[in-house]
């Protein structure tokens, strides 16, 4: 009996929609969550005289523990039952909201958010594995439509967030719009029945399902949110370093085995795609702002825009996964979104509009396809595959690939403010260019911004115009990230051209004897 047998035996009419659109709502809730506070920070900044250090890192706890809750759930998913996780998810979003709204401080705030986050990663451990168990023949196609929702979450929380900042509505009863997709998902998925994973399903043993990812596998995951970690909390990098070794020192006494090579490289290549979407989103909304205020329009439309034309392209995924195969719409996209970038970093006025629906269209489907390739040809490593390569991407972003733009952004500003004072015989650069910091990719030289502050109007000009030229320009350098992508995945499509061509992996049921 295969998995399409036993799918229709527990639905008769098919897998059940309310339980994809209940998960499909999940990401909406998240959207919701990251955008509110988002817009909410400046006036918490000054209700309850935060800090920019704090409100940092505020906006960090949003990211770490959803990587470590998404890990985590994923080790133990299959024993505790996909239900208890999405219910353990929405308490904590209502929790985060109650405390939020109710909060006197820095630290209600702050847990709020890490409330959130932690229920975010338990969420979705839950709905990518879900889905594609759900839809064993069309991975790709369903894990994109699922992964909609995050975009579409984004633009109708951007523009309720624009209109009620607008209205000037009380900021505790723009939390309280969180609970509708909350309360909606909660009611959607209470009272229906979770499907088996196929994994699972097959009778592969969980010590199996770790050797897929292997200890080259756990490596990454585990030195990403060791050093995560240790940047929260203090820690020196040689006592991440030895915390590591430990670790994996069991792990591979344990599992005994490198993992499977390709999934390897799967993880590591999320790195970068997480860096060229994730990261560059932060910078586009800054950097369209000046040119969309020459438009009369705020820089935040931009985002609304760009997640529109993704939310709506991805609802049709069908369209491209039944004519090309997951890796040539890899391959593709990559290429459209380097485009796209070095489009942004030449374009000016309505053109920019252009260029970033280009750059939409190109990062659109490289997420949901990712672990619709990484389900199909690993379906032995379960949820914890899945997952892991969300969480690579997430961590990637935070610990590399965010220090990377960054990077980018102070030695262009540092090599740009230099040109400018050869050119206009000006010392702008010897007085302000002043603060010589280290990142993990070295020393570099930042402008000094309480020394800036206190120049005159014309200083700070030349100074503005400069950045926003260093933003322009990094855009074109971080073209570089999706280019090898473009490579990497035309690498692997000869791969598996040499091998009789891309064929999912399919598991064969486990008699029932033994589920």
């Amino acid at each position: 009996m295969d998995a399409t047998t036993i799918q229709t035996t527990q639905h008769p009419e098919g897998p059940s929609k309310k339980l994809f659109w209940g998960c499909f709502i999940v990401l909406v809730a998240t959207a919701f969550g990251f955008v509110f506070r988002s817009f909410l920070m400046p006036e918490w900044g000054v209700q309850f005289d935060l800090s920019k250090t704090q409100q940092g890192q505020i906006f960090g706890v949003s990211f770490w523990p959803f990587a470590l809750s998404i890990v985590l759930f994923s080790l133990v998913i299959d024993r505790i039952g996909y239900k208890k996780s999405m219910i353990f998810a929405f308490l904590c979003h209502v929790s985060s909201v109650i405390l939020t709204v109710f909060a006197t401080g820095y630290w209600m705030l702050y847990f709020g958010t890490f409330l959130f986050a932690l229920g975010n990663g338990a969420a979705e451990a839950v709905i990518n594995p879900v889905v594609a168990t759900m839809y064993p023949k069309e991975k790709t196609k369903w894990l994109n439509i699922l992964h909609a929702g995050w975009p579409l979450g984004i633009a109708a929380a951007g523009l309720l967030g624009i209109t009620l900042l607008h209205f000037q509505v009380d900021w505790k009863i723009m939390m309280g719009f969180i609970l509708i997709p909350a309360i909606a998902y909660g009611a959607l998925i209470f009272n229906e029945k979770f499907p088996v994973n196929e994994r699972v399903k097959a009778g592969v043993g969980y010590l199996e399902m770790l050797k897929e990812v292997g200890v080259l596998g756990f490596l990454i995951i585990v030195s990403l949110c060791t050093f995560e970690l240790g940047n929260l909390l203090g820690w020196s990098t040689t006592v991440s370093v030895v915390l590591i070794v430990v670790i994996m020192s069991i792990i591979g006494f344990v599992l005994k085995t490198l993992g499977k090579p390709l999934l390897v490289l799967l993880l590591l290549i999320m790195i970068p795609l997480a860096t060229m979407e994730l990261g560059t989103d932060s910078w586009i909304t800054d950097l369209m702002t000046p040119e969309m205020r020459k438009l009369g329009f705020q820089g935040g439309w931009v985002l609304v825009f760009t997640a529109i034309i993704m939310g709506i392209l991805r609802m049709y995924t069908g369209v491209f996964t039944s004519r090309m195969s997951p890796l040539a719409i890899l391959a593709i996209s990559a290429l459209v979104s380097a485009i796209g970038l070095q489009w942004l970093s030449v374009s000016a006025g309505f053109a920019i509009l252009i260029a970033a629906a280009f750059y939409a269209l190109g990062k659109t489907f490289l997420w949901g396809t990712m672990l619709g390739v990484v389900s199909e040809q690993f379906p032995k490593g379960g949820a914890l595959a899945l997952n892991v390569t969300s969480a690579v991407g997430q961590l990637g972003v935070g610990i590399i690939g965010a220090v990377f733009l960054g990077s980018i952004q102070d030695n262009q500003i540092d090599k740009k403010l230099q040109d400018y004072d050869l050119e206009h015989h000006t010392t702008y650069h010897g007085e302000y260019v002043t603060e010589v910091k280290r990142s993990i990719f070295g020393e570099y030289k930042a402008v000094n911004q309480d020394k800036l502050t206190q120049a005159d109007e014309e200083t700070q000009g030349v100074i503005a115009e400069v950045e926003n030229e260093a933003k322009k320009s990094a855009l074109s350098t971080v073209s570089i990230l999706p280019v090898f992508m473009f490579l990497f995945y035309v690498g692997l499509i000869l791969y598996f051209r040499s091998r009789g061509g891309y064929k999912p992996v399919v598991l064969k049921d486990a008699p029932e004897s033994l589920h």
